[in-house]
């Protein structure tokens, strides 16, 4: 089953709004085996005033915040529906590398698949591309929790 999210689609299931949300668009999702996410970089995105001012790079913390988020719409697509929902929290991050800058004008596509997953806790592969040139990786982990 490949289902096909926009922004609002995404906004039913992340709590974060401008300008924290890091994701436009899901191209691909497939319930416990992977989703894929699109980020459209532009330089109207806020941190670019200061990061850097006359070299605008996204910041590495951000495209992990991006995979971070893919990564909790598919916790949410692969929780059987018999356990309840909450908010997904982010929990770690192991083997994170930084291969290319990011800028204004990029087309960001993060891809996560699963490692692992211990009832609601997950531990996902993630990987950033533009233009099928690997920019970043990670391995996330993250768990459902009730809203604080």
């Amino acid at each position: 089953m490949e289902k096909m999210y926009d922004i609002q689609e995404i906004m039913n299931v992340l709590p974060h709004r401008y300008p924290s949300i890091m994701i436009d668009r899901i191209l691909e999702l497939i319930p416990g085996e992977k989703v894929v996410a699109l980020k459209n970089v532009t330089i109207n995105e806020p941190f670019f005033q200061g990061h850097f001012p006359g070299t605008p790079v996204m910041p590495g913390v951000l495209i992990v915040e991006a995979m971070a988020q893919a990564g909790a719409v598919l916790a949410h697509a692969s929780l059987s529906r018999e356990e309840p929902e909450g908010l997904v929290f982010f929990m770690g991050m192991d083997k994170v590398k930084f291969r290319k800058p990011v800028v204004p004008g990029d087309q960001l596509i993060i891809e996560l698949k699963p490692l692992r997953q211990r009832l609601k806790v997950f531990k996902m592969a993630a990987t950033a591309r533009v233009d099928e040139t690997l920019v970043a990786e990670a391995e996330l982990m993250a768990t459902f929790g009730e809203k604080p």
